[in-house]
């Protein structure tokens, strides 16, 4: 591993960057979620009514909410792509600008002969590492969120007992 604090700083908006495209991805997956429930629940609506509306009602009625749905699936996918396309410019400007400031403080060292900067960086590495290990463990458990908010926690699917609505048509779906 490179200790310099360039390299620790690099790693360390990496580790940011991850974090946010993990709290974008679980907003994404959860707000699916909730539209896949909302499918659900609409589809029990129509179909619990029984005798007092037609078939062709049913059948619109059905047919709108699934509309309705996609545009919302469309509008929060289009912001999340977005807000990822965003987090990844913003991680490769600032990765660029470490890597200039770097290049400028070992040129102002060189034309001046004032090692100070990078006596500082030295004197700085061992705090960036210590925030880097606080992000590191920050992003892993963002992405524990992003498996949870999907469902795809084996503990939690383990341990329920209770088998919710959503997840037997999620289950009936894939097959």
């Amino acid at each position: 591993m490179n200790n310099t604090l360039t390299a620790v700083t690099n790693d360390l908006i990496e580790c940011y960057g991850n974090t946010a495209k993990n709290v974008i991805n679980a907003y994404r997956l959860g707000n699916e979620r909730v539209a896949d429930m909302m499918d659900q629940r609409w589809e029990s609506a129509v179909n619990a009514t029984g005798k007092r509306l037609t078939s062709e009602v049913r059948t619109n009625a059905l047919a709108a909410q699934k509309i309705l749905s996609g545009y919302y699936i469309k509008g929060i996918t289009i912001g999340t792509g977005g807000a990822d396309t965003a987090v990844a410019k913003a991680v490769e400007v600032a990765a660029k600008g470490v890597q200039q400031v770097a290049a400028n403080a070992a040129r102002f060292e060189k034309s001046t002969g004032v090692t100070a900067l990078h006596k500082f960086a030295v004197a700085a590495v061992p705090a960036a590492q210590a925030v880097s290990k606080v992000a590191t463990r920050i992003e892993k458990q963002s992405g524990e969120l992003v498996n949870t908010v999907a469902g795809w926690n084996p503990v939690a699917n383990v341990e329920s007992k209770r088998v919710s609505a959503f997840r037997k048509a999620r289950t009936a779906k894939a097959v």
